[in-house]
């Protein structure tokens, strides 16, 4: 039987980048929507065909027919939706930062595996198509070390232009209400004034720090940071020995530009991520010694396929590519990188655009 996939927060994001890609999916149905924006939640159940909308994600929850859940909401509500969701038993994704804590990351986890749920976090780039061929040679390349070793590795995100090619959504002028649950946007060592740097680094960074372990290893630890209170930041994780530098600053002008760099020995592959909203692929790179080749490049969309894939997911009750178990890390990096700007130990930047 198909999944009910219960669509919980419809704004911009939930309504262009989820529910459009789980409707129009036909291995699973969307019976239902919950936003506390009455107006909002009536027009998106018009424009995608939702049947049911509900005012609260308790209200949602309620609903049999709901197996699944997307939660795409104000991210310091998300962490108290999730773990409602999963208490329910709802297979549950979410889009990310999970939480702002590895406390609460953890909390949810727990809850995922007493019900022996599926949870996964929206990092989406791990989807993408290209990642996906990149993901195929890497594994050769390391296999067959044809280059050699890998040496180093160098990420970048400039945030810019988020790249949204159409408005496949509708909008009302409500504000949201408040009284809902909201957890506490960071550890209880951080001070007041990094917060929102904190939260803007993980909602924007985070996806290339992710997209970092997926490809090179799943536990880094932080070899070297300078940090801006803005969330602007120079990283370096340690892979066993391999250093990856990322290079972090949103809210530039111009295009998005974000990528990776592995360089091997005798050569090195390079992976062009598409701004966060273009329905495009990552375009990858191979150089080895003078010769440049880029790999055959489609068209696709990491959202549609991170939808595909957790449609599949909740089916075969598989883990998910970018797990809540998995994505912990994320969070756990994220708070040491900010506890030695807290401490004094990261050095400051100061960017010249």
């Amino acid at each position: 039987m198909r999944p009910g996939i219960g669509i919980i927060g419809t704004g911009m994001v939930g309504q262009m980048c989820h529910l459009a890609n789980f409707v129009a999916n036909p291995a699973c149905r969307v019976v239902a929507i919950a936003d506390l924006r009455p107006d909002l939640a009536a027009a998106a159940a018009q424009k995608f065909g939702v049947s049911r909308v509900y005012g609260t994600h308790r209200e949602l929850l309620a609903d049999s027919e709901v197996s699944a859940v997307v939660v795409v909401t104000k991210r310091r509500a998300t962490g108290p939706i999730v773990l409602d969701a999963l208490n329910s038993g709802r297979h549950v994704l979410s889009e990310k930062p999970m939480a702002y804590t590895t406390a609460q990351a953890n909390l949810l986890v727990e809850a995922a595996r007493q019900e022996n749920l599926v949870y996964s976090i929206g990092y989406m780039k791990r989807h993408d198509a290209g990642v996906a061929r990149a993901f195929d040679v890497l594994t050769r390349l390391r296999n067959d070390r044809s280059l050699g070793d890998v040496v180093r590795a160098k990420g970048w995100c400039f945030g810019g232009d988020t790249g949204r090619s159409r408005d496949n959504f509708v909008m009302t002028g409500e504000t949201r209400p408040d009284g809902i649950e909201l957890w506490q946007d960071g550890p209880d060592w951080m001070p007041s004034a990094m917060r929102a740097g904190y939260d803007n680094f993980l909602n924007v960074f985070s996806h290339i720090i992710n997209l970092a372990r997926y490809l090179l290893g799943s536990s880094p630890t932080v070899a070297d940071s300078s940090v801006e209170t803005s969330g602007a930041a120079r990283i370096t994780l340690d892979f066993d020995g391999i250093a990856c530098t990322l290079d972090l600053v949103n809210g530039s002008e111009g295009a998005w530009r974000e990528g990776l760099t592995i360089d091997f020995e005798r050569g090195a592959l390079t992976i062009e991520l598409p701004a966060p909203f273009a329905e495009e692929e990552a375009r990858v790179i191979l150089d080895h010694q003078d010769e440049t080749t880029q790999l055959v490049h489609a068209t696709s969309w990491a959202f549609r396929r991170q939808a595909a894939a957790f449609v599949s997911d909740v089916t075969e009750r598989r883990m998910p590519l970018a797990s809540g178990q998995d994505s912990v890390t994320d969070i756990a990096l994220a708070e040491a990188i900010w506890k030695r700007r807290a401490s004094g130990q990261a050095r400051h930047l100061r960017w010249r655009r």
